[in-house]
């Protein structure tokens, strides 16, 4: 199965991969896990600096992680589309011609988990953004594009609330 992960910054999508890697159910499975901290040191802008070419290096490794047979991600292709919306530098003509051909990959998800920010307090790990009003528009466009390409996920579940409830949910989903 390919499992992703999406959700604004700094609510957990990481942690809950990291977790599940833990869990014998999923020792078959890639773990994919940001990578914005080597991205950044090879020159490349992230958040809101980011540019064209740097958001085709998100997508080409959403897109690789979608070659594996069963894998579980921390950012799927819509992260990759919420983050193009939100550049400051990226034309809306050029955003929304990357995000539509994008969209097709979307059929290449099993599951996809949205992971809301209710309740979760921005962390700084040196890389990502930490300004909140930054935090809501990711989110809300994260939310838009789900709801605009719902026809192409096969299956989108919202989690919420503790880590351990999170993962109580995915299982649930997953095994049930």
């Amino acid at each position: 199965m390919k499992i992703g992960f999406c959700g604004t910054i700094s609510v957990g999508k990481t942690t809950l991969v990291n977790a599940l890697k833990e869990l014998p159910e999923f020792s078959g499975y890639e773990f994919r896990t940001e990578r914005s901290k080597y991205l950044r040191d090879l020159g490349i802008p992230l958040n809101t600096d980011s540019t064209l070419k740097g958001q085709f290096v998100f997508l080409a490794e959403r897109s690789s992680e979608l070659y594996l047979e069963n894998v579980i991600t921390d950012r799927t292709v819509i992260d990759v589309m919420a983050f193009t919306i939100s550049s400051h530098s990226i034309p809306y003509f050029i955003c929304d011609t990357l995000n539509e051909a994008a969209s097709y990959l979307l059929r290449e998800y099993d599951y996809i988990f949205y992971v809301s920010p209710e309740g979760v307090e921005i962390e700084d790990n040196g890389v990502r953004e930490t300004d909140a009003n930054y935090r809501i528009k990711i989110d809300d466009e994260i939310q838009k594009l789900l709801i605009k390409y719902n026809s192409k996920i096969p299956n989108l579940i919202k989690i919420s609330g503790t880590t351990e409830e999170r993962m109580q949910k995915i299982k649930q989903t997953l095994f049930s």
